[in-house]
């Protein structure tokens, strides 16, 4: 057995669903509230933390517009959208962002494992879809935890079902980072280049101790010990 596991957040960095699920956040808004908010207003909430859950997002922003809208009828409409009723909504429109090749050279040091703020199922859709060929020892959603990150129960229950085994977390927010730190996991944040928030986003995750800031997962090779 190998005796390090290195385990990723999905969203934005394993895929990126600026299409996906920040497209559903405008939809559902708009839907609800009449008013459609920016990518970079999204994504300047998820840079204050709190916010991993784009439910609760999607439902705090249809309040602070004056609309109010039930929690439930937003998550339905939410999901309504980005799963479609048979798994053919916006979940489709992700990019998967690993080069080929990239989980196959990782996996021969160490065990894969994922762990998202989404739904258990849609992380098995999307890993499915694009590397149905590649074993991960560990998948972990929103509904198999009882406190959504920042609090670190997904990485806490990874670990226990893995005593003695280095893990690693892998992830793109502060929320991540926050995470892992609170678990006593050691993070790397990814940055994208391409994001208008990109040093924000690096400031963020080196303030809450972050081993390195990548632009983009395929350089998470060149961190020392993975």
């Amino acid at each position: 057995m190998k005796s390090s596991l290195v385990v990723f957040d999905m969203d934005g960095v394993l895929v990126d669903v600026n299409d996906s699920y920040r497209e559903t956040i405008q939809q559902t808004v708009e839907h609800f509230s009449g008013r459609r908010p920016t990518r970079d207003f999204i994504q300047e909430m998820k840079n204050q933390g709190g916010w991993n859950d784009d439910w609760s997002l999607s439902h705090q922003i249809i309040l602070d517009y004056g609309v109010a809208a039930g929690r439930q009828e937003v998550v339905d409409y939410f999901q309504s959208i980005f799963l479609g009723p048979n798994h053919n909504g916006l979940i489709t429109r992700e990019r998967w962002m690993p080069a080929s090749g990239f989980f196959e050279r990782l996996s021969q040091r160490h065990l894969l494992g994922v762990f998202s703020g989404r739904m258990r199922e849609e992380i098995d859709i999307t890993l499915r879809r694009f590397v149905p060929h590649v074993s991960f020892h560990e998948k972990v959603g929103m509904d198999d935890v009882e406190r959504l990150k920042p609090a670190p129960d997904g990485l806490l229950l990874i670990a226990s079902r893995n005593p003695g085994v280095k893990l690693w977390y892998v992830g793109d927010n502060v929320d991540d980072a926050r995470c892992a730190r609170a678990a006593g996991v050691p993070f790397v944040g990814i940055a994208h280049s391409s994001s208008p928030r990109h040093r924000e986003m690096a400031e963020l995750h080196l303030a809450e101790d972050a081993l390195a800031v990548l632009d983009d997962i395929n350089q998470l090779e060149t961190v020392p010990g993975i």
